[in-house]
């Protein structure tokens, strides 16, 4: 099993394989808009702009398991983030990252690198970080800023 074996849903609910994106570093992050780590999609989007044409993909999966902190629709929440923080890297369908409906990426993700003293997603803004052959090789909490893993990120370049 690979992250490549996996499909997820954009904001419209069509089908994304993520094996179009084999060949990238893929920095895969549970987002919310209502969060007091809401504004590291500024971050965010600064690390896709360093290095988007190096081969970077910035996967943005809002969630609304924490305290509700992702509201709205799909569309909702991608205008959002387009309009406050100017997001241009790719917001998919809100996702649950744990529990019985965990989306199968997340499951996987969180079996690839579990957190300490569990595999559960802990908060909003969990980031875990894949190599160009589709090896998961750090997940990083939501207190880690996106500047913070910028090194991590360069090195798989």
């Amino acid at each position: 099993m690979s992250i490549y074996d996996f499909s997820v849903k954009d904001v419209k609910g069509e089908k994304v394989p993520l094996k179009n994106y084999e060949g990238k570093v893929l920095l895969i992050v549970n987002t919310a808009t209502q969060c007091g780590f809401t504004p590291q999609y500024e971050g965010l989007q600064k690390l896709y702009e360093k290095y988007q044409e190096k081969g970077l993909e910035i996967l943005d999966f809002p969630c609304n398991q924490f305290k509700n902190q992702a509201p709205g629709s799909n569309e909702e929440l991608q205008e959002f983030c387009q309009m406050k923080y100017h997001t241009t890297f790719q917001t998919f369908g809100k996702i649950d990252v744990n529990g019985e409906n965990a989306d199968p990426l997340y499951v996987y993700l969180r079996k690839e690198k579990p957190g300490i003293g569990s595999d559960k997603i802990k908060w909003n803004f969990t980031k875990f970080l894949v190599d160009r052959t589709g090896n998961v090789v750090a997940r990083f909490a939501s207190q880690t800023t996106p500047e913070k893993i910028d090194k991590e990120i360069s090195e798989l370049l």
